[in-house]
């Protein structure tokens, strides 16, 4: 298995990331890879590996980050949110998660890394109030069920951003028919061996 830096993989997306970004992104890895010995925040182990998987895994939608607002659904141990509020720092990142533990290992890491434009919150995503520009996920469900789950959050205008493996034509079919696909954008990232893509979607007008 292929390994990478951190600072070689952000070039090969093409991202220029100030050395305190950078650091930030290291210090993130190593929280989470820290605190996952007793929460069981991740499959991975390897700090090698984590740079690929998760922070190079989560940057590579960077590009495609907008300025409004961002909420994070299912954020887990923090992917791809906390990433994009290192390397975004104008960016106001939501967080939710369902799993106390982890919203405490949240809350840990926006506290020690001192991220002062993430906010996480403890809660079912279906209950959440507010309005968010935009609604990321990266594990949390099939397309039309986090479409169904979090709609009321999506502010007017606003563009769900959906991570994803393979190409999900099947969960694209099932949207309902005031869904559109805005773009289907093919993700390669660095270190990682296995197909990525992101699914850009917003809600049409009757």
């Amino acid at each position: 298995m292929s390994t990478i830096t951190l600072a070689s993989g952000l070039n090969q997306l093409g991202l220029d990331l100030p050395t305190d970004a950078q650091q930030q992104l290291l210090a993130f890895r190593d929280l989470l890879l820290k605190w996952n010995k007793t929460y069981n925040l991740t499959a991975l182990r390897d700090p090698a590996q984590a740079i690929s998987h998760h922070l190079l895994d989560s940057l590579a939608i960077l590009p495609h980050v907008g300025d409004g607002s961002l909420l994070d659904v299912g954020s887990g141990g923090g992917l791809p949110g906390i990433p994009l509020a290192i390397a975004k720092l104008e960016l106001a990142v939501s967080m939710v998660d369902t799993v106390q533990k982890k919203t405490t290992f949240l809350q840990q890491a926006v506290i020690e890394l001192q991220l002062k434009n993430v906010t996480v919150h403890h809660a079912r995503v279906e209950e959440m109030p507010g309005q968010y520009a935009q609604i990321s996920s990266r594990a949390f469900a099939e397309i039309p069920l986090f479409i169904q789950l979090t709609r009321h959050l999506l502010a007017p205008g606003g563009r769900w951003l959906a991570m994803k493996g393979i190409r999900p034509d099947e969960e694209i079919k099932a949207l309902p028919a005031d869904i559109l696909v805005e773009a289907i954008i093919p993700l390669t990232v660095p270190g990682l061996d296995a197909e990525r893509h992101l699914i850009i979607l917003k809600a049409g007008t009757d």
